[in-house]
């Protein structure tokens, strides 16, 4: 175990989405990281830039009551301390509510509720013990709104986000904060595939729906992040932003 002085984050999954993006932007604001399942690649990069990294696999799957655990306990037992956590877990789900099954509601709340229970428990442990952190939940803009094509996902989101709200007030008093940002028509390549926008008729019309009139960046939308968890930013618990270009 060692302290630096240096913030320690941790990026629940440094391999998929924004999480890169993340990892990269952190470094940059002088965090170590704690990075689950991250490529090769993206690792060296960071510590060629001088970030003490500690990577962690098998963990993707929040789902699962180990993995969170897992990268707490990393974290601890290389740098004994833990300043900011943030998670994203779920798989876009699509399809009308009536052609829904029992199996179709367990798959979301799995992903979209359970990972967040498990993360959420895991995280603001060792933070209550220092008395300081902060929390990011990456949940979904659908959680906002009511979202034709996507009832139970859009359902399962609402749940996970209000699960981060409703934790924020317990943990509040021990100087945690614990936030939700929630995505919607973003570029990257599972929203891609989950609507079609592969194809460029598809995005066409996709990208009229959002007010801004295109889709959003992973980098952007880690920038967005960055108060939230960088430290920079101590006065704010308890909310829920949608990050979708004006739709919700």
């Amino acid at each position: 175990m060692a302290d630096s002085g240096r913030r320690v984050a941790l990026i629940a999954d440094a391999g998929f989405y924004v999480g890169p993006a993340l990892a990269r932007l952190l470094a940059a604001r002088d965090h170590d990281l704690v990075l689950g399942d991250p490529k090769p690649d993206l690792v060296a990069e960071l510590e060629a830039g001088g970030t003490a990294v500690e990577v962690v696999t098998g963990v993707r799957d929040l789902s699962r009551p180990e993995s969170a655990p897992a990268l707490i306990a990393a974290a601890r037992a290389r740098f004994g301390r833990l300043d900011a956590a943030v998670a994203f877990s779920g798989s876009i789900v699509t399809g009308r509510f009536v052609n829904s099954t029992l199996d179709d509601l367990r798959s979301v709340i799995s992903g979209c509720v359970e990972g967040p229970y498990h993360f959420l428990k895991a995280a603001v442990e060792p933070m209550i013990e220092q008395g300081d952190g902060q929390i990011l939940l990456i949940t979904s803009a659908s959680a906002a709104r009511p979202t034709p094509g996507a009832p139970l996902y859009s359902a399962a989101r609402a749940g996970g986000t209000m699960l981060a709200r409703n934790v924020a007030t317990e943990v509040a008093r021990h100087g945690v904060q614990v936030n939700a940002v929630g995505t919607n028509f973003m570029d990257f390549p599972e929203f891609l595939r989950a609507s079609g926008a592969s194809d460029p008729a598809v995005r066409a019309k996709l990208e009229s729906q959002v007010p801004l009139g295109r889709l959003g960046t992973m980098e952007e939308f880690a920038s967005f992040c960055g108060p939230f968890i960088d430290g920079s930013s101590r006065f704010t618990t308890g909310q829920f932003v949608a990050y979708a270009g004006g739709w919700a």
